[in-house]
């Protein structure tokens, strides 16, 4: 068999699972492969108008189920064969109730985000036990729960098993699960566009706030004041809160007292790296879905290797698979030598760009980044545009000319002064320092 057509078969049965039979017989069982370079899907469907209602519906849906099979992106192209003269008759209308099914559960690499699909170990049942014994029981156990550890590691697998849980013992809960980054730039529109009051009836309705990445609130007063106001809300309400972090409260350095003092109030949980024995299992269940003969000298040696992340293990599993349907090319530890050599290239910090420094620094200091690189001489603009400067120097190591250039043009001697200002001042301002620790850790996230 064509090793594309075998890999797009897959691609269909990915789509199949997630959309209605109806759907996908008038759909996606109508495109055939024609042909792949490696980046981009070139495909038929029957028709022009078909050809329209895929790109428009179902080209996400697609491209979700290449980069499943392959580990790696791949651009979908819908098209008509050549050859054919007449479009195939209309499709059969497919109403918007039976488009797609509802998602039970969030997906992610091919995982459903469920509890059933976790793989408990030592380094993270305490954490599984906490979170499990949340979600059979919201606020009366834990609460709030705040689950802390390195990224990769299983917190937003946690967090989402978490809601799909009580969904299906509470259907009508009203649930919001949100990231600090997001929350926080929902605050700074809604003072920008006077729609705090809608902001307020969005997140204090809910039975159940789950929230990513709440180390992104700290050090942002206005972000900051109204998550405060919020979980008092709630938690007084009797509703469950689960906060999702890198650090521990106490190592988040700029956030507010009254915020720690709120965290700590229920239960912490870790996650550790997996030990080895949780490696194997986690690399076997990836191999399992994704239909991959390996064998247990293969997946030791992955799980020898890669030990620190599981996006680490599953994505070389991945490449094992890519390899295997691509290049015909069998699972042994040479390949699998290969695949973690490009999953450790692949898995390089990306470089923190002056656009996200400036960004971030933006939203702790409640203004905009054309605002910092102009030439406001307001209090709070002016400090986040000497941080700015410093804190680019510090992580990127551009040349004070370079960091002159982002803002305006101004030369060497003014972001030298700058950084200057911002370093003698965290000698003596520990709230500062604290805000430039915390806005450095965040935009190497």
């Amino acid at each position: 068999m064509n090793s594309f057509e075998e890999i797009f078969a897959a691609v269909k049965e990915y789509c199949r699972q997630r959309l209605v039979d109806a759907t996908y017989r008038a759909f996606i069982e109508r495109i055939e492969p024609v042909s792949f370079d490696g980046v981009t899907a070139l495909l038929a469907a029957t028709s022009e108008f078909l050809v329209g209602i895929i790109q428009t519906r179902y080209r996400g849906l697609l491209e979700e189920g290449f980069r499943e099979i392959l580990g790696f992106d791949v651009a979908v192209v819908i098209t008509t064969p050549e050859k054919k003269e007449k479009p195939d008759e209309t499709p059969p209308v497919v109403s918007e109730s039976t488009r797609r099914e509802p998602v039970e559960a969030s997906r992610v690499g091919g995982y459903s985000l469920t509890f059933d699909s976790f793989i408990v170990g030592a380094t993270n049942k305490f954490a599984h036990a906490a979170a499990l014994a949340v979600a059979t029981n919201p606020a009366d156990t834990y609460n709030p729960l705040f689950i802390w550890g390195d990224s990769g590691l299983g917190k937003t697998h946690l967090l989402h098993a978490i809601r799909t849980e009580i969904l299906r013992n509470h259907p009508d809960y009203h649930i919001v699960l949100v990231d600090g980054e997001t929350f926080t730039n929902e605050i700074i529109t809604a003072i920008q566009n006077g729609t705090t009051a809608q902001l307020h009836d969005k997140y204090r309705a809910a039975d159940v706030l789950l929230v990513d990445d709440i180390q992104f609130i700290a050090g942002k007063v206005s972000t900051q004041e109204e998550f405060f106001h919020t979980f008092n809300a709630l938690y007084n309400a009797g509703k469950q809160i689960v906060l999702v972090s890198d650090r521990t409260p106490k190592e988040i350095k700029s956030l507010d007292d009254r915020l720690r003092s709120r965290f700590v109030m229920g239960l912490i949980a870790d996650i550790q790296p997996p030990d080895f024995e949780m490696r194997v299992a986690i690399v076997r269940r990836k191999a399992d879905l994704l239909g991959l003969d390996l064998s247990d000298d293969v997946a030791e040696y992955i799980a020898n290797r890669l030990k620190t992340n599981i996006r680490q293990l599953e994505g070389a599993v991945k490449k094992l698979n890519a390899y295997r349907l691509l290049e015909n090319i069998r699972p042994t530890i040479g390949a699998a030598q290969s695949a973690i050599k490009d999953i450790l290239n692949e898995s390089q910090p990306v470089p923190v760009t002056v656009d996200k420094i400036i960004s971030e620094v933006a939203r702790t200091y409640n203004t905009t980044p054309d605002m910092i690189r102009g030439s406001s001489r307001v209090a709070n603009v002016a400090l986040a545009r000497n941080v700015s400067m410093y804190i680019i120097r510090e992580i990127t190591g551009m040349s004070l000319k370079e960091i002159g250039a982002e803002f305006s043009g101004r030369d060497h001697s003014t972001v030298s002064y700058s950084i200057r200002t911002i370093i003698d001042r965290m000698e003596v301002d520990t709230h500062l320092e604290e805000t430039v620790e915390d806005i450095s850790k965040n935009v190497r996230t």
